[in-house]
Formats: C-alpha cells, sequence, structure tokens
C-alpha cells in the first residue's frame, strides 16, 4: 500500500523549459511581487498578490482573475526556498505540492517545474475541469514572453 502512495505518476504535473535569461533575473521575477504578477496564471487571465512571504511557512496568497469573469481565490505557503535554485511550495484547495527548480545549462536556466497532487482523482478532477495541465505550460510561456520583455 505504502508504495501505491508515494508513486506519483498519475497525479504530477510537470513541464521543464530551457530559458534564455540570467538566474538573477529569473529568481526576481518569480520572488518579486511585482515582477510575478505580471505572468502568473494561463493564457487570458490576470493576477493580483495579496501577499508573498517569501520563506519556510510564509503564506503566499494571490487572487487570478479569469478571462470568463470569476475569480479564483490562492492560498499556499513556502515549504523550501533556496535562493537561485529551488521553491517549494504548499497550495491548498486544490492540495499539490510544487516544486520549482533553476539550473544552469551553458548560458540558460533550466526551469523544472512540477506539481504533485494529493490523490490520483484530485489530479483528474483538475486536470479534466479546468485543465491545469494546460495552464501550467501556458503559464510557463507567459513566464519566457515576460523574461524576453525585461532584457529587452
Amino acid at each position: 500500500m505504502e508504495n501505491s502512495k508515494n508513486n506519483t505518476t498519475n497525479r504530477a504535473m510537470h513541464v521543464s523549459r530551457l530559458l534564455n535569461a540570467p538566474i538573477d533575473l529569473i529568481w526576481e521575477v518569480w520572488t518579486n511581487p511585482e515582477h510575478i504578477a505580471n505572468w502568473w496564471g494561463p493564457n487570458g487571465f490576470t493576477t493580483t498578490i495579496q501577499t508573498m512571504d517569501l520563506k519556510p511557512e510564509g503564506e503566499w496568497r494571490l487572487t487570478m482573475y479569469g478571462p470568463d469573469g470569476k475569480t479564483y481565490l490562492n492560498r499556499s505557503t513556502f515549504v523550501e526556498i533556496a535562493p537561485f535554485k529551488k521553491i517549494v511550495f504548499q497550495h491548498y484547495n486544490p492540495n499539490y505540492l510544487a516544486t520549482i527548480t533553476f539550473e544552469a545549462k551553458e548560458n540558460k536556466i533550466l526551469l523544472d517545474w512540477t506539481g504533485v497532487f494529493e490523490t490520483d482523482e484530485l489530479y483528474e478532477t483538475v486536470v479534466k475541469a479546468f485543465k491545469a495541465d494546460e495552464g501550467l505550460i501556458q503559464n510557463v510561456d507567459k513566464l519566457e514572453t515576460y523574461l524576453k520583455a525585461q532584457i529587452g
């Protein structure tokens, strides 16, 4: 029984992207609320950051506004912060653990983002109802576009 609980294959979303930006800038746009509000969320969404206490056990509250006019309140708690290397946060309702790593690859940074849901059923529900897997890819697309604009 323990093995099935530890197997995250059926309840994980994942995306990797090689970003053509310096790690200092990537870290800044990930950790500064003024920046993250400009790119966070799937296509068509806007975001307002209420609080972002970037430290273990720090709270992150944001509101996403969908193109359909709906408002989505989000609450997370940071689990681990390793400057310029890793951000881990626990998102609530739906419950998932997000791990984002940043690794230098030649002159670029490999972003690796995984979200693991509490159960296979929760994953299926969130992916079917909200297309969260597509939203994650769109979020990284928006990050990449925002980084390019910051570089000029």
